[in-house]
């Protein structure tokens, strides 16, 4: 029997790589395909909302019994009561990195955390929750910029560097959406036999 097809639905070419990445061990067991649906986002700061909110919306364009996944992102500065939380990429796409380095400078604390919620639907109506969770710092940009804000997140585990600036495998292995697709792999590993 072969693989059932499971669907990602991102338009981020960097995330899919990533997931691509984080799942490869799962190959056997899916069979992933993107789809690059762009899906209203409700505004919320609840996560979870966000998720559930996506994959719904995914799960009825692409029709009944199809299984897929969604995930958003969020980066949450500790000074900030965790915000910009959901809104992070749209105050990257305003501000710029720089910018947002600059939003902490009155503070002392420049802790932050890094969340990934992952939502999966089964086609029949059952959703999945899954998140990850890294706690870091807001540095000055180091490392290449071409992934979100990979160069101003330095994660408490990364002895001193930037998601960007970490080899790929090392950065999956600390990082908010490892830690959230880890406890997606365990649930594929039961659903998947």
């Amino acid at each position: 029997m072969s693989a059932p097809d499971v669907v990602f639905v991102t338009g981020n070419a960097n995330k899919l790589k990533e997931v691509k990445m984080i799942l490869a061990s799962e190959s056997s067991k899916i069979n992933l395909i993107n789809e690059p649906l762009d899906l209203e986002e409700i505004q919320d700061v609840d996560l979870q909302s966000i998720a559930l909110a996506k994959c719904k919306q995914a799960s009825k364009l692409l029709g009944p019994g199809r299984p897929v996944f969604v995930e958003d992102t969020a980066l949450c500065f500790d000074s900030f009561n965790g915000l910009p939380g959901a809104y992070i990429k749209w105050f990257v796409k305003s501000m710029g990195l720089a910018g947002i380095v600059q939003m902490l400078s009155g503070f002392e604390n420049k802790g932050a955390e890094a969340i990934t919620t992952l939502t999966y639907t089964d086609g029949e109506g059952h959703f999945h929750t899954f998140q990850g969770v890294t706690h870091g710092t807001i540095v000055t940009s180091r490392g290449p910029t071409d992934f979100g804000w990979d160069s101003i997140f330095q994660p408490d585990e990364s002895h001193g560097q930037t998601y960007a600036e970490m080899d790929k495998a090392a950065k999956n292995a600390i990082s908010h959406r490892g830690r959230a697709f880890a406890e997606f792999k365990a649930f594929i590993a039961t659903e998947f036999k």
